[in-house]
């Protein structure tokens, strides 16, 4: 088990470190136009980060649905049990 532990903890420094050095080989400025007239300018790793956090904010509220019908369901099912115990039968789905 600590030998898990241990490759983990390396697996996460080597990921760290490899988006580190991809972070400084993009300093680079890129320009953004927004709408006609309108543009920004910042390096390509914030833009790089901004998307990378906006798809993962859009994949969390994607699960967040399922999410919640299964504690729904969770919750429903554990009220079942609560009640059919006393019966000594199992509950009816």
């Amino acid at each position: 088990m600590r030998f898990i532990r241990q490759l983990s903890w390396l697996l996460r420094v080597l990921l760290f470190l490899a988006i580190f050095a991809f972070a400084l080989m993009n300093t680079d400025s890129v320009e953004v136009r927004f709408l006609p007239g309108h543009a920004w300018e910042t390096p390509m790793i914030v833009l790089l980060l901004l998307f990378f956090a906006c798809g993962a904010a859009i994949g969390v509220l994607a699960c967040l649905s399922r999410l919640f019908g299964q504690r729904r369901e969770i919750q429903r099912l554990q009220r079942a049990l609560r009640t059919g115990a006393g019966r000594g039968g199992p509950p009816a789905a």
